[in-house]
Parts: structure tokens; sequence; C-alpha cells
């Protein structure tokens, strides 16, 4: 209960400053599943162009893109950088739902959290972040997103070890938290928002951050 009123009162802290961040940019629970992809290693900038491309392509549906050669998918995505890796990811991601789940990735949802968490982690390219991020922002399920910001964040307040691995960071929260996809939506978007306003690698602003209070 400790541990739970000291993460709402940091939600309540970050949600006040910046108000709501309205996540996840994406139409269809399809096309986030497509743009967790792309939006790996890069900005969202990159992918919402390569996003942008097919859709004006009319390829952003799972049938359509799978019908492509990786090649011609690559170079739709090129945009999103790494473009080829990106592509073959993608493909694998996009067998995974014409062929498993009849093109319908919300099927996925239908196992239950960890059954679809386990499915998409077997997917080759789909990592522990990109696997919760669908789940959490594509199919509505109660999977807390983990990243680069959440870590420094955690670890600087003395929340967790420095070298605190990504199961151990979203079990914290999830153990912590009530499994409500709402709250997990925005306290991950608030935490990247802090992390790159203010709780940055070098030369962080905490005198003026939202969590200042909150500092060991």
């Amino acid at each position: 209960m400790k541990r739970q009123t000291l993460f709402l009162n940091m939600f309540s802290a970050m949600l006040d400053a910046l108000g709501p961040s309205r996540w996840w940019p994406a139409q269809t629970p399809f096309e986030m599943a497509v743009g967790a992809i792309l939006t790996q290693n890069t900005n969202w900038q990159g992918a919402a162009r390569a996003m942008a491309n097919l859709r004006e392509a009319g390829r952003l549906d799972a049938q359509a893109l799978y019908a492509l050669s990786e090649a011609e998918l690559a170079e739709l995505i090129r945009p999103a950088g790494y473009f080829r890796l990106k592509a073959g990811r993608l493909r694998n991601l996009l067998a995974l739902i014409v062929e498993e789940l009849g093109g319908d990735i919300l099927t996925l949802a239908d196992a239950g959290l960890d059954t679809a968490r386990k499915r998409l982690l077997a997917v080759k390219g789909v990592g522990p972040e990109t696997a919760d991020s669908i789940l959490l922002y594509g199919l509505g399920l109660p999977s807390f997103v983990v990243d680069a910001y959440t870590a420094r964040i955690c670890s600087r307040h003395g929340l967790v070890p420095e070298e605190a691995g990504y199961d151990e960071l979203r079990e914290l929260f999830m153990d912590a938290l009530p499994p409500d996809v709402a709250l997990y939506n925005e306290f991950h978007a608030l935490l990247v928002r802090v992390g790159n306003a203010y709780c940055r690698p070098r030369a962080p602003r905490c005198e003026t951050c939202p969590l200042e209070r909150f500092l060991p």
C-alpha cells in the first residue's frame, strides 16, 4: 500500500504539471501494432512518416502488408530508420496476425494478458517493450510498458538499482498498482514526457521537475 500511494502521488504530480498525454497516436489497434515496430530505436516523427507512406499506398491492412515482399515493405518504411531490419520484424508480426489470428490482431486479446504476451514475445524482433506497448495501447490489456525513461527515473528516485532489468521494473509497477489500462497508459506516457524534458541522462533539470519532491 505504501508503494501504491507513492506511485499514485507521483502520477498526480506529473499529471497536474503536464496535463493528459492522449497516447497512442494511431487510428486502429493494427496501426498501433505496426507503429510499435516502426518506433523501435527511433523517434515518433520518423515512424509517423513511414506510417503515412503505408497509408498513402493503401497498405495499412494486415493482408495487404503481408502480400508485399520484404524489399517492397522496407522501401515504404524507409523514414523509420533501420528499415530493412524493421521490415523483417514487421513481416514476422504480420505472419502471426495473418496466419494465426485470421488477420485481426484483436483476436489475440481473447487469450488473456499472459498468453497474449507470450505469443507476442515469441515473434522474432518483438521484445518486451514492443509487446507491452501493443498489449496496452493496441489491445487494451493492463500490461505496464517500461522504457529507458522509466528506468532512469526509477533509479534516480531510489526505487530500483541502476542495473534493474525490464521485468523487474515492470513488476515494480504492476505489483503496486491496480490493473487499470487507463492508469498504465497515462502513467507510462507521463514518465516518457518527464524523462525527455527533465530527467535527462546529462544535466537533468531536477529543480523544475514535477517529481523533484520525491527524490530521496
